[in-house]
């Protein structure tokens, strides 16, 4: 059975990457700032304070509920966005770790 590159990794950086890559665009930091000022949002409220189209915000949605930062519940032909609050403590410890250890294992560089 072939080796995977997720394999060659330990689970924390993993994890860091998973997150980085569904906090990097813009439009996933617009919406994570939208679901904190508002506790709950549907996608539509969400596509109102966006310049994008709301099937581009429901793909950033999805990315961001994939990474497990944000969950949906469905509520008849809609879903309602929320933070994951549980997710999001990880996600700073995750990220903390990391950015501690960088700085600390390479205090000056030039």
């Amino acid at each position: 059975m072939a080796i995977t590159k997720a394999q060659l990794f330990n689970d924390k950086q993993v994890k860091a990457a998973e997150f980085a890559k569904a906090l990097a665009h813009p439009a996933r930091i617009a919406i994570l700032e939208i679901l904190a000022r508002r506790n709950t949002c549907i996608c539509g409220d969400i596509t109102e304070e966006l310049p994008l189209a709301q099937s581009t915000v429901s793909q950033h949605l999805k990315a961001l509920k994939s990474a497990g930062i944000i969950k949906g519940e469905v509520e008849g032909v809609r879903t309602c966005y929320c933070l994951d609050e549980e997710n999001l403590e990880e996600l700073k410890a995750v990220m903390g770790t990391l950015f501690t250890n960088l700085s600390t294992q390479n205090p000056s560089c030039c």
